[in-house]
């Protein structure tokens, strides 16, 4: 599975690509200059219980480290990510 990120400088999005189906994306809108909002997650059914979303949100941490960006996770799910992971923690707005 590749992911790919777009990004306009205002919002951005995360997709999981298979086979180059859209198996889930992860939006985000810009808070500033070092900080974004994750708004929304949303994994295609029949990908589902694969991981797609955790995938997701990993590579948006490993986005945010690298830019010392912070997240705000509106989102539910990945809220509840965070919430079980502690790791990933330190990106956290």
């Amino acid at each position: 599975m590749d992911i790919i990120q777009q990004d306009d400088g205002k919002k951005g999005s995360f997709k999981a690509m298979s086979e180059g189906v859209v198996a889930g994306a992860m939006t985000y809108v810009w808070a500033g200059d070092a900080k974004l909002i994750i708004d929304h997650t949303e994994v295609d059914p029949q990908f589902s219980g694969r991981g797609v979303g955790k995938q997701l949100l990993m590579q948006l941490v490993a986005f945010a480290r690298a830019g010392h960006i912070k997240v705000l996770p509106l989102c539910p799910f990945a809220r509840s990510v965070f919430e079980k992971i502690k790791e990933i923690r330190d990106v956290l707005s």
